[in-house]
């Protein structure tokens, strides 16, 4: 096992990555405050983990509830589902929430912990690779909107991430090409030695080498830590980590939610940044190259296929968190492994990039 620690002061907490650790109990109890533990799942992760884990918390009196799965119930009213059965159960301010399964129940967990009662503690316990490289760290929470994704939430806090790798057993293989977007974003955006060991490991990651997995997320999770415990608020460096994602936030909600996985979108996006760069002067067409041939040997769409207008790409675009006095911020590359945020590119720079891909 390995550990990382996520450096936010009185708010710090440690990241757990490695094999079996699902049947250590001690690295999750010793973060549970009081005696009442509610497990918050879904329908396709309780069948195979949820037993597991409620085995590790014999000592404590355990709910759980389990939600729907899929992007499209990830809204407000699924996430009353929980503040019910948290009130049904008589929970109090010193209970314990616990996020078992991808990104989509960790939001929503994370998001109902900073509301319930004014906030109790919760845990996350990530079984996508998508959650375990990113959305488990940093204490993004919240929803999304039929406008907007991820419009309505809150920066709360893990008291642990706890990232057993062999979940990922179970995963099916295209979620597991959308958790590969995430864990290329990091190299293109601030480490160029990931990117490099991944375009010369890509082979054996797909192969799901589980010694090569565990190095991927460890350095995609110490990358991310590293940016949040600098940013947590995301008032600056912190921006970087949405290469891709206002573009891909614009495809998700352009199809609707869960028709693109999020990681597929994402992917997309990536490459809609990496043309704008070398629209704007930065990046050339070999490094370009290189991004989609990346994307592409991890089995992910490069294009929406004409499923969506400019006109209507360009207007989700202009509703998401990253607009700023309506100028939108976009993170663009110098190079491959180095990203910055930018808002003075051109708009026909913009429009260009969004007509070769609608």
């Amino acid at each position: 096992m390995k550990t990382l620690q996520l450096d936010l002061g009185v708010k710090s907490y440690p990241i757990y990555i490695g094999q079996a650790l699902l049947s250590q109990a001690e690295l999750l109890t010793q973060h549970i405050t009081g005696k009442q533990v509610m497990i918050v799942t879904n329908t396709t992760v309780a069948p195979l983990y949820l037993e597991q884990v409620k085995s590790l918390l014999a000592s404590f009196n355990v709910a759980e509830v389990l939600l729907p799965d899929g992007e499209q119930y990830k809204n407000l009213d699924t996430v009353n589902l929980i503040f019910d059965a948290l009130l049904e159960n008589r929970f109090d301010r010193s209970c314990t929430l616990i996020a078992l399964g991808g990104g989509v129940v960790g939001d929503m967990t994370g998001f109902a912990a900073s509301s319930y009662q004014r906030g109790v503690n919760f845990i996350q316990i990530p079984t996508t690779l998508l959650s375990q490289v990113d959305s488990s760290v940093g204490g993004k929470t919240g929803v999304n909107h039929p406008l907007g994704k991820n419009m309505i939430g809150a920066f709360y806090q893990p008291k642990c991430v706890l990232i057993d790798v062999d979940t990922l057993d179970t995963l099916d293989d295209r979620q597991y090409s959308a958790g590969m977007a995430e864990v290329i974003k990091y190299g293109l955006l601030g480490n160029l030695d990931f990117l490099t060991f991944l375009q010369d490991n890509i082979q054996g990651l797909m192969r799901r080498d589980k010694a090569l997995i565990t190095q991927s997320v460890y350095q995609s999770c110490e990358d991310k830590a590293n940016i949040v415990a600098q940013d947590e608020l995301e008032s600056g460096k912190r921006a970087l980590l949405n290469l891709g994602h206002t573009f891909g936030h614009a495809i998700e909600n352009t199809l609707g939610y869960g028709v693109f996985l999020h990681g597929e979108a994402i992917s997309v996006g990536m490459l809609m940044a990496a043309k704008l760069s070398q629209i704007v002067g930065d990046l050339n067409q070999q490094a370009v190259a290189q991004v989609q041939d990346l994307l592409e040997k991890s089995n992910l769409p490069i294009s929406v296929d004409g499923k969506i207008s400019a006109s209507e790409f360009l207007s989700a675009m202009s509703v998401d968190k990253k607009v700023i006095d309506g100028s939108i911020r976009l993170v663009l590359m110098k190079r491959l492994g180095e990203a910055y945020i930018s808002d003075s590119y051109q708009k026909e720079q913009l429009d260009q990039v969004i007509g070769d891909f609608c």
